[in-house]
């Protein structure tokens, strides 16, 4: 086979372009950092970076839902552990020192009867708490104060006065006992990445989210004081009951055992504040746990894609010196590439 110049030209301009090229893209990775310039030059890797960019800014946005859900069930908690340690001074302070015989003088009782209108109207403070904008114990009505305590005419008898306490427009008291149990189930749910599924359900409620792919960001606050009445007529709503307490604390002649059992009553509905306060801090634990998880899966997504997208700087400037000493290699034979033929010795 007779190999002419022209062939051994046209094939070493093909090698060194080759090279050239090589060279280049070995000299941008190096520069960039990147594996590759356009999704054309490796698509499969191109498809897989932008799948991990769509997680890690998905992943990022539950991250800050997350400590934002975080900060909003510090509140509550911090509020619910107020009302709580006002009920106990209530019911183990001046609850006991009102049962002791050398305290019922007059002037005594109104002492303590003071006392509980204070934690009265203290504890409808902290019920009424706010994070931000939002009423922390509203239910998924946050933006509306969600207790008003009033005093208004006794239907039973229109010559005395009562306390009316309403959650959301509802007398905790003698309200409808379906509306006040609906508002104690009220909910709010946030999708935290645990594949938030909504199912039909039945009207009025269309579309039901399942409980399991959600956390329930409501804590209603009927649901730490009390709502309803007993069979004996009393509320069983805390704030009602510290009220109940400081009148008849203040009525002449004193009844000690009505007395005794309002505050009875006042001390078991404390411990189902703490029963409520018991499942806030179970909460705050899952929302530490799942910020932890969230965190771990950040730096895991963070890794995978400098797997895909960034090169190994120690094996790009090993593969880019080589390209160079190719390229220079190539040059060095382009010197020598026209060897003597038999015409230079023809002379």
């Amino acid at each position: 086979m007779r190999i002419t110049t022209n062939a051994i030209l046209r094939n070493y301009n093909k090698n060194l372009s080759t090279s050239m090229k090589n060279l280049d893209t070995m000299r941008s990775r190096v520069m960039t950092q990147r594996k590759y310039m356009s999704t054309a030059e490796d698509p499969s890797s191109a498809l897989r970076a932008t799948s991990l960019e769509r997680k890690y800014a998905k992943n990022n946005d539950y991250l800050d839902t997350v400590e934002d859900i975080q900060s909003h069930q510090n509140a509550q908690e911090d509020s619910a552990m107020q009302i709580s340690n006002i009920a106990l001074v209530l019911a183990k302070q001046y609850g006991i020192e009102g049962m002791n015989g050398t305290n019922h003088s007059k002037e005594t009782r109104q002492t303590y009867a003071d006392a509980w209108r204070g934690a009265q109207q203290s504890m409808l403070l902290s019920l009424n708490a706010t994070y931000g904008d939002e009423y922390v114990f509203g239910g998924s009505d946050a933006k509306n104060v969600p207790f008003t305590l009033t005093d208004e005419t006794d239907p039973a008898d229109p010559t005395k006065t009562i306390q009316v306490l309403r959650y959301r427009g509802v007398d905790v008291k003698t309200g409808d006992p379906k509306i006040l149990e609906e508002l104690s189930k009220d909910s709010h749910f946030i999708d935290l990445g645990f594949g938030l599924d909504v199912a039909d359900g039945t009207p009025p409620k269309q579309y039901e989210i399942d409980p399991a792919t959600a956390f329930n960001t409501s804590l209603p606050g009927i649901n730490l004081v009390g709502y309803g009445q007993d069979v004996g007529g009393d509320p069983k709503n805390m704030v009602l009951l510290a009220g109940m307490v400081a009148d008849t604390l203040e009525q002449e002649p004193f009844d000690y055992q009505r007395y005794k059992d309002l505050v009875g009553k006042f001390e078991d509905g404390r411990n189902d504040l703490l029963s409520q306060v018991t499942i806030l801090g179970t909460q705050t634990e899952f929302l530490t746990t799942t910020k932890e998880r969230l965190e771990n899966n950040k730096i895991q997504i963070a890794e995978d894609y400098d797997n895909v997208v960034n090169v190994d700087m120690a094996e790009a400037i090993m593969d880019f010196s080589w390209a160079q000493y190719v390229y220079n290699a190539s040059l060095k034979v382009g010197n020598n590439i026209l060897t003597p033929s038999f015409i230079d010795f023809m002379n």
